[in-house]
C-alpha cells in the first residue's frame, strides 16, 4: 500500500461535473476526507484502485462522485455496478448515489437485493438504469435469468470485500466479474486486506493506485453519547420530548441540508422553543448574530449544517443532537466536539434509522466508545420536568417578589366565595399554566409500532428453543461452508435478524440449522433460491432429527395417503400437477 501525499484541500480542486459540485455545496461538504482526496483524482482518470478504509471515512463518495461525472446519460444501461455485502448496505449507497445524482437529468439508480420484489426490479432494469448497487446473491439471480446485462459496463466498485469473504460471497464476486468487459475500470475497498482479497484483487485490477487510511480519530472523555434507533415516533416529535425532558442549557441540532435547518428551527419555534438557522447562505453578520444570542442566552437552540458550525466556540452548549446522522466519522467527531468544552460535561444524541446501523458501529469503531441505546422520554418524566419547573417558579416568586396585592387578594376571595385557600391557588396555578399545560396531552405518547417488517417469537439459540424449528440445506463441509456463511446469506437475503437464527449443524455436504417457525411462505421461497458457497440452498423442513439418518441424501418422502404425504408412482404420473402441488406443499413450513 502506498500513502501518497495530501495535496486536495477543496472539492472546488477536483475536476468534478458541475452537477455533482453544484450537489456538494448543497450537502455543505467543505474539505475532501483522506480517502476522497486519495481516489478521486485516479477514478476521474478512469485507473482501477484498491483502497483500504473503514466504514465512516466517506468512501462511498470516494466513488460515487467521480463515477457520476464520467456517466453516459443519454445511454440508459448499466454502466457502474457496485457490489456490497448485506441489503443495508446496498440501499445506504444507492440512496447516497441518488442524492449525489439529483441534478444529473434523466439519472437512475436501482438498489437490488434479496427480499425485494423481483417484478418491480425487472419493471425498472427494462425501464433503464445507469447504476445497479446489489448483494451478490441477488446479482447472480438476474443474471441467470438474463435480465441483467452487464456486457456494457464501465466500472465495477467491490466494497467491504472482507465482509465479502466473511459471508462467503467472495466466490459470487468472482464469478459476477467474470461476466463484465475486461476493459472495464475495477474499485476494490476493504477495511482489512486478507490474503483472499488481495488474490481477488492481484487477478482483476489491471495496475492499481493503492491507498490506505488510517482511522486516528478520538472523542472527548467528558461527552456521553447516546443513540436513539428511530422508529415509529418522527423525529421531531422525539427531540420535543428531549428538550421537554432534559436538563439543557444550549443545543446544536446537526441536519444535513441548508433547507432543514430553517424548517426545523420553525418547526421548533412554533413549539415554544427559542431556535434560529445556521447555514451557509445566511450573510456573515446574521450567523454572528445568531452566535451572539447563543452565547449570551437569549438563543437556546441552533440547528446547523457541519460548514456553519465549524469553528463554533460556545461554552455554555450542553447538549449536541445529530437530527440526521453524518455521511461519514470524522464529521461526527466534528459535530459532537461543539459540547463538552473547557472541560464541562456535554451530551451527544445521535438518531439513528435501521439501515443506518451500519454507521453507527463505524462511529464505535472510530470513536472507541460504544454508544448507549436511549430511551426516550415517558408522559410522565415530561410531566415530572414540567412540574418541577413551576414549582421553582412558585419559589422564586414567594422569596423576590412583593406579593402584599395578591395575598390581599387572596383574603377577598375566600371571604366572598367562602371557599379554601387551596383552591384558590389551585385556581390561579389552572389560569398560569393554560398555554403551556402541565400534562402533556395523552395522545402524544400513544405507543407507535415500530417500522414494518418480519418479526419472529422464540428468538434464541439451540435446536430446542421455543418458536424455533429445524430446516435443512443443501450445503456442507465438502463445499467450503461455515456458519458465518449461512448466518450471513440467511440474515442478508431473507431479512432474518442474527439472534432469531438458532443451533447450525454442518454435515459432509449438507447443514441444518434453527430458524423461526412462523416464516412466511414468501420468505421461505426465497431462501429456498439463495446461493452460498455455489450452492443454491434448496430449503426444506428436516425430518431426520438430530442425528441426522440422511447421511447426505434428500429427507424421504412419507407413502402417499399418509399425514403429509403426496402422488407416487402411477398417481405421480397421472396427476402431475397435482403430485407437483402436493410435494410443494409438504416441503412448506
Amino acid at each position: 500500500m502506498t500513502e501518497e501525499t495530501l495535496t486536495i484541500t477543496s472539492f472546488a480542486d477536483l475536476s468534478l461535473a458541475p452537477e455533482i459540485t453544484r450537489v456538494i455545496d448543497e450537502i455543505g461538504y467543505e474539505t475532501p476526507s483522506p480517502i476522497q482526496a486519495r481516489s478521486i483524482p485516479p477514478l476521474l482518470e478512469g485507473r482501477d484502485l484498491l483502497g483500504q478504509a473503514q466504514t465512516g471515512t466517506g468512501k462511498t463518495a470516494a466513488f460515487a462522485l467521480p463515477l457520476l461525472s464520467r456517466l453516459d446519460l443519454a445511454s440508459r444501461y448499466p454502466q457502474v455496478l457496485v457490489l456490497t455485502p448485506t441489503r443495508e448496505l446496498a440501499l445506504q449507497v444507492a440512496e447516497a448515489v441518488q442524492t449525489y445524482a439529483r441534478h444529473l437529468k434523466g439519472f437512475h439508480v436501482l438498489p437490488v437485493y434479496g427480499g425485494q420484489n423481483m417484478g418491480q426490479q425487472l419493471r425498472q432494469l427494462q425501464r433503464g438504469v445507469h447504476v445497479v448497487v446489489g448483494t451478490p446473491g441477488r446479482i447472480q439471480d438476474h443474471l441467470r435469468r438474463g435480465t441483467l446485462k452487464l456486457d456494457r459496463l464501465s466500472c465495477v466498485v467491490v466494497d467491504e470485500a472482507d465482509e465479502m469473504l466473511k459471508m462467503g460471497f467472495i466466490d459470487d464476486v468472482e464469478q459476477i466479474l467474470q461476466h463484465t468487459p475486461q476493459e472495464r475500470q475495477t474499485a476494490l475497498f476493504s477495511a482489512t486486506m486478507p490474503n483472499e482479497v488481495l488474490k481477488i484483487a492481484r487477478r482483476h485490477l489491471r495496475e492499481p493506485v493503492e491507498v490506505r487510511i488510517k482511522s486516528k480519530t478520538s472523542t472527548v472523555a467528558t461527552i456521553s453519547q447516546r443513540y436513539w434507533q428511530v422508529k415509529g415516533l418522527g423525529k421531531l416529535d422525539a427531540l420535543t420530548r428531549i428538550l421537554e425532558a432534559e436538563e439543557i442549557d444550549a443545543m446544536i441540532v446537526f441536519v444535513r441540508t441548508k433547507i432543514a435547518t430553517v424548517e426545523l428551527a420553525e418547526k421548533l419555534e412554533a413549539r415554544g422553543f427559542s431556535s434560529s438557522a445556521l447555514n451557509g447562505d445566511m450573510t456573515q453578520a446574521l450567523r454572528e448574530k445568531a452566535v451572539e444570542r447563543l452565547k449570551s442566552g437569549s438563543l437556546d437552540i441552533v440547528v446547523a449544517t457541519d460548514v456553519a458550525a465549524r469553528g463554533l466556540d460556545v461554552q455554555r452548549i450542553s447538549h449536541v443532537v445529530n437530527y440526521d446522522i453524518p455521511y461519514d466519522t470524522e464529521s461526527y467527531i466534528h459535530r459532537i466536539g461543539r459540547t463538552g468544552r473547557a472541560g464541562r460535561e456535554g451530551s451527544a444524541i445521535l438518531f439513528v434509522a435501521p439501515r443506518e446501523r451500519r454507521m453507527l458501529a463505524a462511529i464505535e469503531h472510530a470513536t472507541r466508545q460504544k454508544i448507549a441505546p436511549m430511551k426516550l422520554p415517558t408522559r410522565q418524566d415530561i410531566t415530572e420536568r414540567r412540574v418541577g419547573l413551576f414549582k421553582e417558579q412558585i419559589l422564586s416568586a414567594m422569596q423576590g417578589e412583593d406579593l402584599a396585592f395578591f395575598e390581599e387578594l387572596v383574603d377577598r376571595c375566600q371571604q366572598e366565595y367562602e371557599v379554601e385557600p387551596r383552591r384558590i391557588a389551585a385556581a390561579m396555578a389552572y389560569l398560569l399554566q393554560q398555554d403551556r399545560p402541565l400534562l402533556p396531552e395523552e395522545e402524544t405518547f400513544a405507543e407507535v409500532a415500530p417500522p414494518s417488517g418480519p418479526r419472529f417469537s422464540g428468538a434464541g439459540r439451540g435446536s430446542g428453543d421455543e418458536g424455533l424449528r429445524r430446516y435443512r440445506v443443501e450445503v456442507g463441509k465438502v463445499h467450503g461452508v461455515v456458519p458465518g456463511h449461512i448466518v450471513g446469506a440467511i440474515a442478508n437475503e431473507a431479512n432474518i435478524s442474527n439472534r432469531d437464527i438458532g443451533q447450525i449443524k454442518i454435515f459432509h455436504d449438507f447443514t441444518l440449522v434453527d430458524l423461526p417457525e412462523n416464516m412466511p411462505p414468501a420468505m421461505f421461497r426465497h431462501l429456498q433460491q439463495v446461493w452460498v458457497c455455489g450452492q443454491r440452498l434448496q430449503l426444506c423442513l428436516d425430518t431426520g432429527g438430530d442425528s441426522s439418518p440422511h447421511q447426505g441424501k434428500p429427507p424421504k418422502r412419507r407413502p402417499a395417503g399418509k399425514p403429509g404425504g403426496g402422488y407416487k408412482g402411477k398417481a405421480a404420473k397421472k396427476h402431475p400437477a397435482a403430485a407437483k402441488r402436493a410435494s410443494k406443499k409438504a416441503h412448506q413450513p
